[in-house]
């Protein structure tokens, strides 16, 4: 579904900032500096879960300087809904994951049911070990701990940094709430 401009325009003048883009380069080389530590000499497959962690990964990756590859696994709640429904898998590399480290990156860990279910699905897929990382972290409960945090803000419905509203908003050049999320 697509937002017609004064919809889109009212979404993005009632947000509020929750991270700059400073706030955002500084969580995301903190990241880089716990990811070092744990996987320099681990030649990891990083799998960029998508649509969300897109952003992260391009922007994360060029901080890691170590060996490592990288592939995506596409599973989603979302689908374009602000609520999350039943996972969807779109891309599994089963295959790639057997007998590698791998590193999961996501936009954000809300509820963590997403990631839950990924990191389970390598895990059956026979990875050597798993390490998850995230740019945000809501300040909830969650289905799944996660390794390595960019940033913790409310518990609210945001975008930006690849989180979207309604898959408009990835681009936003910081961490935005939403002001009233309609259903």
């Amino acid at each position: 579904m697509k937002l017609d401009s004064r919809t889109y325009a009212a979404v993005a003048s009632r947000a509020e900032c929750l991270a700059t883009t400073e706030d955002i380069e500084a969580a995301l080389d903190r990241m880089a500096e716990a990811l070092t530590e744990r996987l320099a000499d681990k030649d990891p497959l990083v799998l960029c879960l998508m649509t969300g962690a897109v952003i992260v990964a391009g922007l994360l990756l060029p901080r890691l300087n170590f060996p490592l590859r990288l592939d995506y696994i596409h599973a989603s709640r979302y689908q374009g809904a602000t609520r999350g429904g039943e996972i969807a898998w779109r891309h599994r590399p089963s295959e790639a994951i057997r007998g590698e480290h791998v590193l999961v990156l996501d936009d954000v860990l809300d509820e963590g049911i997403t990631l839950d279910q990924v990191m389970r699905a390598c895990r059956e897929d026979g990875a050597a070990s798993l390490t998850s990382a995230v740019l945000v972290e809501k300040r909830r409960a969650h289905a799944c701990g996660v390794d390595v945090i960019g940033i913790q803000v409310p518990d609210r419905y945001l975008y930006g940094y690849g989180l979207d509203y309604k898959n408009y908003f990835r681009n936003a050049p910081g961490l935005y709430a939403v002001a009233d999320v309609d259903a």
